[in-house]
């Protein structure tokens, strides 16, 4: 046996070897029902699990993919304010935690905010990405929420937009959690022009995010068996020294108990947005016409 069989061959052998493996780790994943999904079949259904339902989570980008008629979009650029204005450390820098979380997802912040069409209607949309710390809600989710609302308010279009946060980001301390009140500020000044704005909640839903413009929607909406409250279970349950039921915080429980609207499944949440906006549009055209006829009866009025 020469160097070349003794040596060579082996050493092709294993790195081709681990090269197969790591294919073929990258061709299948796993569910929390324990089953193995082929990459392609989860991506082909939206990336809900084919064998048990569950809605897994979706970037920004992807979100916009499999919502907007055609795949088609366009981003609007949101403004980005002052990186960590309290210089904030804990385990880490909050700076070093945004560039780690920018490198992650190569997005600014954790929202992203698009426009594009539902069933043919002009919309703005907004998504928000749990890799980036949890979907946390600072200045910059401030920022960039307040923008698609002025965006859907001058161009008099519906708003949109998708949940999936932690709650307020705890880094920036008051200055996050003044960002509950000015998405609230907003949601006012849509409803003041009678703009449509929905919210569908996904999993997880909860903390500030919760308790400000997410729940302010026109209408609500959820994908199925999503978590959605404000603080979480085990405080709950530690407070009230109650046993909770095994369905608690989820979007069937807060439906049951009038928080929700609606649970849609993933797969139709283009066709049932695009009904209800075309039914808020109207509304909103008949609301728009009366309060015209009202301010020309005043006018009358004035002038006799």
């Amino acid at each position: 046996m020469n160097w070349i069989t003794k040596f060579i061959k082996p050493k092709i052998k294993s790195l081709f070897e681990k090269r197969s493996a790591k294919v073929e780790a990258n061709l299948w994943t796993t569910c929390s029902c324990k089953n193995l999904i082929y990459v392609e079949d989860m991506d082909s259904n939206q990336k809900v699990c084919p064998k048990c339902g569950e809605h897994h989570k979706l970037t920004c980008k992807e979100r916009f993919k499999t919502f907007f008629d055609n795949k088609e979009f366009q981003l609007i650029e949101t403004p980005l304010p002052k990186d960590d204005p309290l210089n904030f450390q804990d385990k880490k820098k909050y700076v070093d935690r945004l560039k780690a979380a920018r490198d992650l997802t190569g997005q600014s912040d954790a929202i992203l905010i698009a426009t594009g069409k539902i069933q043919g209607i002009e919309v703005v949309v907004g998504a928000q990405d749990f890799r980036f710390i949890g979907g946390s809600f600072g200045a910059a989710s401030g920022e960039a929420f307040i923008a698609g609302a002025q965006h859907a308010i001058e161009n008099k279009i519906p708003y949109v937009f998708f949940s999936c946060s932690g709650g307020q980001r705890m880094h920036e301390s008051s200055i996050a959690l003044m960002q509950m009140s000015r998405t609230a500020l907003a949601v006012n000044e849509l409803k003041k022009k009678n703009i449509p704005f929905i919210v569908v909640l996904t999993n997880p839903t909860t903390g500030g995010v919760t308790a400000s413009w997410a729940m302010l929607g026109d209408i609500l909406i959820s994908e199925p068996k999503s978590v959605i409250g404000f603080a979480g279970r085990r405080v709950i349950q530690d407070t009230v020294r109650e046993t909770l039921p095994d369905d608690f915080q989820t979007a069937e429980y807060v439906k049951d108990h009038g928080g929700l609207d609606l649970i849609v499944e993933r797969k139709f949440l283009n066709s049932t947005v695009g009904t209800l906006l075309s039914v808020l549009l109207k509304k909103a055209e008949a609301q728009a016409k009366k309060e015209s006829n009202v301010t020309v009866d005043q006018s009358i009025q004035s002038a006799s």
